[in-house]
C-alpha cells in the first residue's frame, strides 16, 4: 500500500511538473535593457514598463539597468540571448557599434525591438521595430517656437538682428542629441538665431548645471536663448542662471525638451518658456507590439508616439494633468 502511495505522488508530482512548464511556456519572455536613470524621463519610462509587464500576467520582463555604458547593454543582450528570452527590447545609449551583438541575436532567431532610441546599423533586418518619438521634429518644434515667441517674450520693441543661443546637448553619440541638434538647426538656419556655445550635458540636472556655468562665465549677459536638450538639463542651467544673479525665463529665453513634470512647475514659476514633449509611457506600446508580434502578425518598421508642445502659458493648467 505504501508502495502504491509513493507510486501515486510521484507520478501526481511529475504532473504539476509538466503543467508547469506548460504554463511556463505561455508566457512570452522579454529581455529589456534600459539606458539607466539619468533623468525624471528615464525614470517614468521604466516604471512605463515595468508597470506594463507586471500588468500582463502572460508576459515575464527581465529587466537590466546599463548605468548609461554601452559595454553593460551589449552584455545584457548576450545574456538574454543565452537565455532563450522570446524578444529582446532595448534603448540604446548611443547609435553605433551594435552591429555584432545584433548579429548575434538574429542567428539566435530572437526578434529585436528598439524603444525609444534608433542605432545605425548598415543592416535594418537586425531589428523589427523602432517605437518612440521623432526627435528630429522635437528640435524642430523647439526651433519653430522659439522663432515665433521670442520677440514677444524678450524684444516686443523691435525685431532682433541677433539672438545668442547656448545649447545644451544629451550624451554624445545619441540618437536624441544628434537629431535634436540637427531638427533645430534645419529650422533656425538663416535666422537672427545663432548658437555661440553648444556642449554636451549628459542629460543629467548636475551636469547642466555644471555647463551652463562654464558658458556664463565666457558668455555673460550676451546669452539671448538657452536651448536644452531635455529638461533635467535645464533645470539644472537654471540654478547656474540665478547663482549668476540673472532671470530664467526671462533674461534668458529657456526652451526644453521631454515635458516632465518638473519642467511644468518650472513653467508655473516663470522659468522656463516652452518644454516640447516626448512621452515616455512606451510601456503599454511596447508590450502590444511584443503580443502582436509573438501572435505572427507584421509590425511597421516605425511606430511614432504622438507629442505636443507646452508653452507656459499653459503650464499650471496642464500640470495636474501629468503622469510623469
Amino acid at each position: 500500500m505504501k508502495k502504491w502511495l509513493q507510486i501515486i505522488a510521484c507520478t501526481l508530482f511529475a504532473c504539476m511538473m509538466t503543467a508547469g512548464s506548460a504554463l511556463a511556456k505561455d508566457k512570452i519572455v522579454v529581455g529589456f535593457s534600459q539606458i539607466g536613470a539619468e533623468s525624471a524621463w528615464r525614470v517614468a519610462n521604466t516604471d512605463s514598463i515595468v508597470s506594463e509587464a507586471k500588468s500582463r500576467p502572460h508576459i515575464e520582463l527581465k529587466f537590466s539597468d546599463a548605468q548609461q555604458k554601452q559595454e553593460n547593454q551589449i552584455k545584457a543582450i548576450r545574456s538574454f540571448i543565452s537565455q532563450g528570452v522570446d524578444v529582446i527590447a532595448f534603448s540604446p545609449v548611443v547609435e553605433t557599434g551594435w552591429e555584432p551583438v545584433l548579429k548575434e541575436a538574429k542567428r539566435a532567431k530572437i526578434p529585436v525591438i528598439l524603444s525609444d532610441r534608433a542605432v545605425d546599423v548598415q543592416d535594418d533586418t537586425l531589428w523589427v521595430t523602432f517605437m518612440g518619438s521623432d526627435f528630429v521634429e522635437e528640435g524642430r518644434r523647439a526651433g519653430n517656437w522659439l522663432m515665433e515667441n521670442y520677440d514677444r517674450l524678450k524684444n516686443p520693441d523691435k525685431s532682433s538682428d541677433v539672438v545668442n543661443v547656448v545649447e545644451l546637448q544629451g550624451t554624445v553619440g545619441s540618437a536624441p542629441a544628434i537629431d535634436r541638434k540637427d531638427g533645430f538647426a534645419e529650422v533656425t538656419k538663416g535666422s537672427a538665431f545663432k548658437i555661440i556655445k553648444s556642449q554636451s550635458g549628459d542629460f543629467t540636472r548636475a551636469k547642466g548645471k555644471e555647463v551652463m556655468e562654464a558658458f556664463l562665465k565666457s558668455e555673460g549677459k550676451k546669452i539671448d536663448v538657452l536651448y536644452a536638450h531635455n529638461d533635467d538639463m535645464a533645470l539644472g542651467a537654471i540654478q547656474a542662471i540665478e547663482e549668476y544673479g540673472l532671470n530664467p525665463g526671462k533674461d534668458i529665453i529657456i526652451v526644453s525638451i521631454d515635458a516632465v513634470r518638473g519642467a511644468f512647475e518650472a513653467m508655473v514659476e516663470g522659468k522656463i518658456n516652452c518644454t516640447v514633449e516626448c512621452s515616455p509611457l512606451l510601456g503599454p506600446q511596447l508590450f502590444d507590439a511584443v503580443e502582436d508580434l509573438m501572435a505572427g502578425k507584421e509590425l511597421p518598421k516605425r511606430i511614432v508616439t504622438n507629442e505636443g508642445v507646452f508653452p507656459a502659458e499653459t503650464a499650471a493648467e496642464t500640470l495636474p494633468t501629468r503622469k510623469y
